[in-house]
């Protein structure tokens, strides 16, 4: 599902990595590591070193979710004007919720824009990365 966007208005990719420029933090990873949920902040924080640190020893990718610009054609995620990582997810993911989640990236964010609503029910499940624990 495609939804039209201003050409002025920057995608957001909602699990970028925190070395992307403009990160700002949108939810906490909680619960158990095979079940992870996103807990998503009231309001987006700014994701600088400080917090960063606060993360150790789990990687920033582990317990945020961060948002940044979408890379597009510089993420490998990205194939033929597209997020390739959210046609997975929804191909592989059922949905954890059957109402929309709080989001206060959804009308700027790259999966909501690509899936629209499949994209928001599998969301609160995605974690950019994760080990297994001993």
């Amino acid at each position: 599902m495609a939804r039209n966007r201003a050409a002025s208005t920057a995608l957001l990719c909602p699990s970028a990595p925190p070395e992307w420029e403009n990160g700002v933090v949108i939810g906490v990873v909680l619960g158990p590591i095979d079940q992870p949920r996103v807990n998503p902040l009231a309001e987006p924080l700014l994701l600088t070193e400080a917090v960063l640190a606060q993360c150790a020893p789990a990687l920033p990718t582990e317990v945020l979710r961060i948002a940044a610009p979408c890379a597009e054609e510089r993420c490998a995620n990205f194939r033929h004007g597209s997020c390739a990582l959210i046609d997975t997810i929804t191909a592989r993911f059922a949905p954890v919720t059957d109402t929309l989640p709080s989001c206060r990236i959804r009308p700027n964010c790259r999966w909501w824009q690509q899936r629209g609503r499949d994209a928001c029910l599998r969301c609160p499940q995605i974690v950019t990365d994760s080990r297994e624990v001993d």
